[in-house]
């Protein structure tokens, strides 16, 4: 499983700013009650992991990921926190080393899109869960995302990022497969709901934050992946690159995604 980012230093920071600029649009109404497992499925470096905890303070939460370098960041992040209801653990969420029916909840937030086969993966967060227990599941889609101005170098360097994913074996628009993945793993979804991301000059924090540290930081991520694989050239993507730093600061900026939302059952 590539992660199409990478791990950089710069890489961390975007995860954190994501997870805090779209806290309250996607995990608003998640929360576990006290005494319950919850599994967080590809925890990276635990930026929704402490979200998670704070809405769920008495539920034990085990946190997994493939990454080392990765949980590291991770386990920092919990001990500076305080949070004591955290378990961090390295696994493969293709072969997760628990046994059957081991926790009530699972959590999977921007994961399936890095994963060659999201199938396999629901199959197996399916045994571990209990009967009756929940899946929620938050994924994007990259093909959602509508911004204005708009260039024909800065579309072209968006679509970059979709195909050099693409290339790793992801799928950046798997948010529209949610419900066909989860009911072929086996489980009974109950919602699958779009979460819309909508910003403009009434809300210039939030136009910064997404165009800035979001969606700019996406695509400078993955520059190099994206000439090593002829998906364009220095020159033309820096160009459309240029254009999408310009949306954090214009007064005409307008910006929309939309992210999907899946809660299911055993």
């Amino acid at each position: 499983m590539d992660y199409v980012h990478g791990y950089s230093d710069r890489e961390t920071a975007r995860l954190a700013d994501q997870a805090t600029t779209l806290e309250e649009l996607l995990l608003s109404d998640t929360r576990y009650p006290p005494g319950s497992c919850v599994l967080e499925a590809g925890c990276g470096v635990g930026a929704q992991t402490l979200a998670l905890a704070r809405r769920s303070p008495g539920a034990t939460i085990t946190a997994v990921d493939l990454s080392a370098a990765s949980l590291e960041l991770a386990r920092r992040r919990v001990l500076d926190a305080g949070l004591t209801g955290v378990v961090v653990r390295q696994a493969d969420l293709r072969q997760l080393p628990c046994p059957d029916q081991t926790f009530d909840h699972v959590f999977v937030c921007f994961v399936l899109e890095h994963v060659d086969d999201a199938g396999q993966v629901l199959r197996e967060l399916r045994r571990v869960s209990r009967p009756g227990g929940s899946i929620t599941v938050i994924e994007g889609d990259h093909g959602s995302f509508l911004f204005h101005p708009q260039t024909r170098a800065s579309l072209e360097a968006w679509n970059c990022l979709v195909q050099g994913q693409a290339a790793l074996g992801g799928d950046s628009l798997i948010g529209r497969r949610l419900f066909p993945l989860l009911r072929d793993a086996g489980f009974r979804v109950s919602t699958v709901l779009p979460r819309v991301l909508y910003a403009d000059a009434r809300v210039p924090e939030l136009v910064d934050a997404f165009a800035r540290k979001i969606i700019t930081a996406m695509v400078e991520g993955i520059r190099e992946t994206a000439l090593r694989n002829g998906l364009s050239d220095p020159g033309r993507f820096d160009e459309g690159l240029a254009d999408l730093r310009r949306l954090a600061g214009s007064p005409d900026s307008t910006l929309s995604y939309v992210f999907f939302k899946a809660v299911a059952s055993r």
